[in-house]
């Protein structure tokens, strides 16, 4: 963005995907509200423990344009990031998420191509009949793996999943629950995971 340039007011802003790392980058910014005086968030590291539980999830093309919606939005220029807040919405093919916060990290070298989104506050990850939701999220753009922590519930169809960290992995379509982080409930230890599975009616 040149100096002195200010957003253009719109109901959705759009990243295109651009060069060889298949990366999509920020093209254009604009915002639904006003930007304010937010300071970016920030999520601690998290590793990929023991899998407790696991689901299959069809191939997702993370190399899609994303395009988010939000009531707010600072652009730190310094930090390479984005900060949106209310209301967040990003989309990437038919993956949805939502958050109350995110910050999009970026590269500035050349086109803005985004390396991270951290998102807190309800985060909720859509795709088809799957539905997942923490209390916060991450999504390596580079790794090309989503991070849910914190309450995590994860839903398929009738299906359930419930732990302290889901591990989405969008290179291999494996969707893994286990339960760092996790507090007991209906008896069950802390750091385990919970769910409940259909079974077909009998003819």
């Amino acid at each position: 963005m040149r100096s002195g340039q200010e957003p253009t007011l719109m109901t959705e802003q759009t990243m295109k995907q651009t060069n060889a790392h298949n990366r999509p980058a920020l093209s254009r910014l604009a915002l639904r509200g006003l930007a304010g005086g937010l300071l970016a968030g920030g999520i601690a590291a998290l590793g990929f423990g023991s899998v407790a539980g696991a689901q299959n999830i069809a191939g997702f093309d993370s190399s899609q344009p994303v395009s988010y919606a939000a009531d707010r939005i600072e652009l730190q220029d310094r930090q390479n990031r984005v900060v949106l807040s209310g209301d967040v919405v990003i989309r990437q093919g038919d993956l949805r998420l939502t958050a109350a916060r995110t910050t999009v990290a970026y590269n500035s070298a050349g086109s803005l191509q985004i390396q991270r989104i951290d998102a807190t506050g309800g985060v909720v990850v859509e795709r088809g009949s799957e539905r997942a939701r923490g209390d916060a999220g991450v999504y390596d753009f580079n790794r090309r793996v989503i991070v849910l922590s914190g309450g995590v519930a994860l839903r398929r169809g009738s299906d359930t999943l419930n732990g302290g960290r889901l591990v989405i992995d969008l290179n291999s379509g494996l969707s893994s629950v286990d339960g760092a982080g996790s507090q007991p409930a209906n008896g069950e230890s802390a750091g385990r995971v919970s769910g409940t599975f259909a079974v077909p009616e009998s003819n």
